[in-house]
């Protein structure tokens, strides 16, 4: 099968070697998918390194006027390449042990979005650290209470239209690789007098993820984060964790406002997206049941007929 797996990024740790060890973890969790001889291809989110990569360059600045502050795309492609390094060596180190022979790449991922695109009225992504109100306060920049865990910078949230390397990642997963790409949700960028140019936003990377696995016809959607199972009736005495849901039964929890906006929400709307699109798979679970998901066996199967 063709999988496309989403990692979350603030599963990856917030500093270099975290981030490394978490990758470790994520390699050794996905070693039974390549075993199995499944085409995998790995996306991720990066709110915190990139948000914590504008900030290092912003602060940068008051000590020392020669350092200039960085645009969010070129953040963004920072981030996707320290993140597919730890991410690649991981798998290709853990592979090794296993004695399995991972081809793992990474490539760097323009995703092309409207300039005209109404989020860009309305910063919702949350980027960066989580700070208290009156700390993120002092930076003087937009920011919004993030799930009752603390507050956040925001900036807009595009949707994606194209994945610009699609045929080069298309080509390598067809040679044996697996292939790391749309990190972050990609790098924004938009057409402007028939030239490719950067844009100060950050994609949601389970909606890059949601299109990428459509344009490339993966058999499923594999979206990995803190929880074994998307829930309803959340943190009440009916919590109910969800199994085996059809399109429209999730359609119906969805409009009923079951699912946070600042955490599954936005997955859930992805793999709606994705399994309506194409009557596929969609799987959200932690990284600990990835395998057993993908045998049917735990997480949130959402099927169009279930």
């Amino acid at each position: 099968m063709r999988i496309v797996i989403a990692l979350g990024g603030n599963a990856l740790g917030i500093n270099p070697t975290e981030q490394y060890q978490n990758a470790v973890i994520t390699s050794k969790a996905l070693l039974p998918l390549f075993k199995a001889g499944h085409e995998i291809i790995i996306t991720h989110g990066n709110g915190p390194q990139v948000g914590l990569i504008n900030l290092a360059f912003d602060e940068g600045k008051k000590i020392n006027e020669k350092v200039y502050p960085m645009p969010f795309a070129e953040c963004g492609a920072m981030s996707q390449g320290y993140i597919g390094y730890h991410l690649t060596n991981a798998l290709i180190n853990e592979g090794r042990k296993e004695n399995l022979d991972i081809k793992a790449t990474n490539i760097l991922t323009n995703v092309l979005v409207n300039q005209n695109d109404e989020a860009f009225l309305n910063p919702t992504k949350p980027i960066g650290s989580f700070y208290s109100k009156e700390e993120i306060e002092k930076f003087g920049f937009p920011y919004k209470e993030d799930s009752g865990r603390g507050y956040r910078r925001v900036v807009p949230s595009p949707k994606p239209i194209k994945i610009m390397e699609e045929e080069q990642i298309v080509s390598l997963i067809e040679k044996g690789y697996c292939v790391i790409c749309c990190g972050g949700g990609g790098i924004p960028v938009t057409n402007i007098d028939n030239k490719l140019v950067g844009l100060d936003a950050v994609i949601d990377k389970d909606f890059a993820s949601s299109k990428l696995a459509s344009d490339i016809n993966a058999d499923v959607l594999l979206i990995l984060t803190a929880v074994k199972n998307a829930k309803i009736n959340f943190n009440t005495k009916d919590e109910k964790d969800l199994k085996i849901v059809s399109v429209d039964k999730i359609t119906e929890y969805l409009n009923n406002n079951e699912f946070k906006s600042g955490s599954m929400k936005p997955k859930i709307e992805a793999c709606l997206q994705f399994v309506t699109n194409n009557n596929r798979l969609a799987i959200i679970t932690d990284i600990t049941h990835a395998s057993e998901a993908i045998e049917l066996k735990e997480g949130t199967i959402i099927k169009y007929n279930a």
